[in-house]
């Protein structure tokens, strides 16, 4: 797995162990924790839909490099196919002009 995963699912287990703990600790009566607990998921879900984006991002930006290089790389494999086909071509009149002389 990539590192931002790792960290992604590290980050999501602590979330939840956190609001775990956080629920069985609090000191605060049932509708202020659920007041304080709903606005901190609200707070994570907009840190991991930014991870997602971010991480949506990363691929396709990947996914583009990935391309380009390919598409280079069938570039420099067609250009060296040509030159040796015209080396071959070359070869060929050339011992076609020897067979004549």
């Amino acid at each position: 797995m990539s590192k931002k995963i790792n960290n992604a699912l590290f980050f999501i287990s602590g979330t939840a162990v956190g609001a775990a703990a956080g629920i069985l600790f609090a000191p605060e009566k049932g509708r202020e924790t659920r007041s304080w607990l709903s606005y901190r998921l609200e707070k994570y879900r907009d840190t991991l839909t930014d991870l997602v984006e971010q991480l949506m991002a990363d691929r396709d930006s990947s996914l583009s490099l990935a391309k380009s290089e390919g598409q280079r790389v069938i570039q420099d494999a067609k250009d060296k196919a040509e030159k040796l086909l015209g080396d071959v071509d070359s070869l060929i009149n050339e011992i076609n002009s020897r067979k004549e002389l």
